[in-house]
C-alpha cells in the first residue's frame, strides 16, 4: 500500500505531543503518589523495627520510592539497582506490575528489532515516518516500563528486564518471518492490542487505587499506537467502538 509520509508524520507528532503533555504527567503523578504511600509504609516499618535488618529494608523502600518520584525517563528506572532480593513468587498488584513491565519490554524489543531491520534494508522501502513512529513508540514503552519498575523498586523488588515469557517465543518466531513494513506493523499491532487488553483487564484485578491509575494512564497510549499501526496497514484507525479484552494476559502468565 502507499503510505503518505507527511500524514503519518503528523499523526506521530500528535501522539508524541499528547503523550508528553497529557499522558506522562498524569502517569508520573499517579506513580509518585504510589511511591509516596510505599515511602510512608517504609517509615512505619522503621518505627516498628529497630533491628539492622529492619532498617536496611525500610531504607531500601524509601530509596526506591524516591527514585520513582524523580524519574523522568524509563531508561534509567529500568536499570535501577535491586533494593532487596525479590520473593520467590510475587502476588497481587506487584505481580501485575512485573507482568506489565515485561509486556513493555516486549514492545521495546519488537520496535528495536524492526528499526534495526529497516536500517539494514531487510524490510524493503520504509517511509521515514514509519521509522520515526517506531522510535517514538519504543521510547514511550521505555517510559512505561520505567514507571512499573519504579513501583517494583519502591517495594524492594528487583526491576524486570526480561520480556513477557508467555509471548516472547511467539513474537520471536513471527519476527523471523517479517520481510516488509506491513509484516512488521501487523506484529507490532498484535503486541499493542495485547498490552492494551491486559491493562484494561488489570483495572478490574488491581486492588490499589493508585496502581489502577497507573494502568489506566498507560492503556490509552497503547491504543494510540494501535491506531497509527492500523493506518500504516491501510485500515480504519479505530475499528471498534469499544476496546477489547481479547489477548489479555493473566497475571500468572508472568511465571510461565
Amino acid at each position: 500500500m502507499e503510505i503518505y509520509n507527511w500524514e503519518l508524520q503528523g499523526q506521530v507528532d500528535d501522539l508524541e505531543n499528547l503523550h508528553n503533555d497529557e499522558s506522562m504527567p498524569g502517569l508520573r503523578e499517579r506513580s509518585g503518589e504510589l511511591a509516596e504511600r510505599l515511602r510512608e509504609e517504609a517509615g512505619g516499618l522503621l518505627a516498628r523495627r529497630t533491628t539492622r535488618r529492619g532498617f536496611l529494608l525500610g531504607a531500601g523502600l524509601a530509596a526506591g520510592a524516591a527514585a520513582l518520584a524523580a524519574c523522568g525517563s524509563a531508561g534509567s528506572a529500568a536499570q535501577a539497582p535491586t533494593t532487596t532480593a525479590p520473593p520467590s513468587r510475587l502476588t497481587g498488584d506487584l505481580l501485575i506490575a512485573a507482568l506489565s513491565a515485561s509486556l513493555e519490554n516486549l514492545g521495546i524489543y519488537a520496535y528495536a528489532a524492526g528499526i534495526s531491520a529497516a536500517k539494514a534494508g531487510k524490510l524493503g522501502t520504509v517511509p521515514p515516518a514509519v521509522v520515526n513512529f517506531a522510535q517514538v513508540a519504543m521510547a514511550q514503552h521505555k517510559e512505561h516500563a520505567g514507571a512499573w519498575n519504579g513501583i517494583l523498586n519502591a517495594a524492594g523488588v528487583r526491576a524486570v528486564t526480561k520480556t513477557d515469557p508467555a509471548l516472547t517465543p511467539t513474537v520471536q518466531q513471527a519476527f523471523s518471518k517479517v520481510t516488509n513494513v506491513e509484516g512488521l506493523a501487523d506484529l507490532a499491532l498484535e503486541i499493542e492490542n495485547i498490552a492494551a487488553a491486559t491493562y484494561q483487564d488489570s483495572t478490574a484485578v488491581l486492588t490499589g487505587k493508585r496502581a489502577i491509575g497507573v494502568a489506566a494512564s498507560i492503556q490509552p497510549v497503547e491504543l494510540q499506537h494501535a491506531a497509527i499501526l492500523n493506518f500504516v496497514l491501510g485500515r480504519y484507525p479505530v475499528p471498534s467502538a469499544f476496546s477489547s479484552l481479547a489477548g489479555a494476559q493473566p497475571p500468572a502468565s508472568y511465571y510461565r
